[in-house]
């Protein structure tokens, strides 16, 4: 891949010479960290450009494009080529979402592992850190910004030639031990607030968190209980037990693996907390503060802060109102409709929380559609991590084809959408006869 990073930085660095740019990126963490890894990168290179983070590029965004300024593409663009290709503007293109390209399209300069003959799955964070090392070694001080983005879109257990690479380059100190962050602050805050695993009777619950910990030796240190990284072999043992006890044995070996601790404002963070802080940000409709953070601005970390405890206690109201919510179920896939119950920008959470729980059996698809003003967001997921047929990203676009309208983007695994609030039952419709028939094919 490395000729290719290095084929792809000289086109870059010549589209952009003497350009006006507008970079756009989007608002998970992949995005916000890939969006902060260029933008120190054009300071460096002495660009002057515009940033905006979205949600969603959709055909409207798509028209308020400047139309005098070649625009750069973050964790986005790969499903939006052909209203792309309409554009006078130069396009680059840093993704690694999904993608069909049947012919070169003279606008628009894409760099995309799909498209790679030496496919790596790599997020976009570190495709843009690796294009940015290529501009300059000194950029080697941005790696600990992909690993946030790598952690975001849950790509750490999969350690490619690549990817060692980035971590060694980050400094990233990593320890063996249970996967829940946290694991800097005090053990029962961080089981009370944990939604990845969603430890039934424990999340969201106090009084339970407390029995566990004693259940597991383990005790206060004057007022304040341990945290995960300074629990000593044996507390580690008799946690992962108790955990244990109350998941499957298989969720609870999903949740084992390396913590990654990092340098972030001279402090030893948990990389796993630092991405769940930067997407509850954008999340709660403060990407800019997520941007900041990452960019180094104190005052921005310290709001951010006081955004994801907000954040953490919309999920835990979100993951009861499930329990509430009327559900449409099927064989092996079930349709959570939260209209307004959910927030639209924290019905991705939920359904991947669900996915990563025990509620429902491996395999089973997971579709979360939460109202955003005239429009729905629509989430899906596959529980478990099986070796399925099964495309999530081809299923919603199938549906979306059918219904005549919508936007979809993501994975195999992991996909999601917009529709408009009027299509909503014949989208549910469409969208039952499709499972229903996917399922008889299997």
């Amino acid at each position: 891949m490395d000729e290719e990073i290095k084929e792809f930085t000289r086109i870059f660095l010549e589209k952009i010479d003497n350009e006006k740019i507008h970079l756009i990126s989007h608002f998970d963490t992949d995005g916000i960290t890939s969006a902060a890894i260029m933008s120190k990168t054009l300071e460096k290179l002495n660009k002057q450009f515009s940033l905006k983070i979205l949600k969603q590029l959709d055909e409207k965004e798509i028209h308020l494009f400047p139309k005098d300024k070649v625009i750069i593409l973050l964790d986005l663009g790969s499903s939006s080529l052909e209203e792309l290709s309409k554009l006078s503007n130069q396009i680059i293109i840093i993704d690694h979402h999904e993608i069909t390209l049947n012919s070169e399209i003279p606008n628009i300069h894409i760099f995309n592992p799909h498209l790679s003959e030496n496919y790596e799955d790599l997020c976009s964070a570190e495709l843009t850190y690796l294009i940015s090392k290529k501009i300059s070694e000194e950029n080697k001080d941005l790696a600990h910004l992909s690993i946030l983005g790598m952690i975001g879109d849950t790509m750490e257990k999969n350690i490619t030639k690549t990817r060692n690479q980035i971590i060694n380059n980050a400094n990233v100190t990593i320890k063996r031990g249970l996967l829940l962050y946290p694991s800097t602050r005090p053990l029962d805050k961080t089981l009370e607030y944990c939604s990845r695993p969603f430890i039934p009777g424990i999340t969201g619950n106090p009084p339970e968190t407390y029995k566990l910990l004693n259940e597991a030796g383990i005790k206060k240190i004057g007022k304040k209980f341990k945290a995960l990284i300074d629990l000593n072999e044996q507390e580690m043992k008799n946690l992962v037990t108790c955990i244990m006890l109350r998941l499957s044995s298989k969720e609870t070996e999903e949740y084992l693996g390396n913590l990654y601790l990092l340098k972030f404002f001279n402090k030893v963070e948990d990389a796993r907390e630092l991405s769940a802080i930067i997407n509850a940000c954008s999340r709660m409709d403060k990407p800019e503060i997520a941007l900041l953070m990452c960019l180094g601005n104190l005052d921005a970390r310290k709001k951010a802060e006081r955004i994801y405890v907000k954040y953490r206690q919309h999920i835990i109201s979100g993951l009861k109102h499930v329990d509430s919510i009327k559900k449409i179920q099927g064989k092996e896939y079930i349709i959570i409709n939260a209209q307004e119950k959910i927030k639209d920008t924290i019905i991705g959470t939920i359904t991947s929380i669900i996915s990563f729980s025990k509620i429902y059996t491996e395999g089973t698809i997971i579709i979360g559609m939460a109202h955003n003003d005239e429009r729905i967001k629509i989430s899906a997921r596959i529980v478990g991590r099986s070796n399925t047929s099964r495309n999530l990203k081809k299923l919603l676009d199938s549906v979306i084809y059918t219904l005549g309208s919508g936007i979809v983007g993501g994975h195999k695994m992991a996909a999601g959408g917009m529709i408009n609030k009027k299509d909503e039952t014949k989208f549910i419709e469409i969208l039952q006869k499709k499972l229903e028939i996917e399922m008889i094919k299997i």
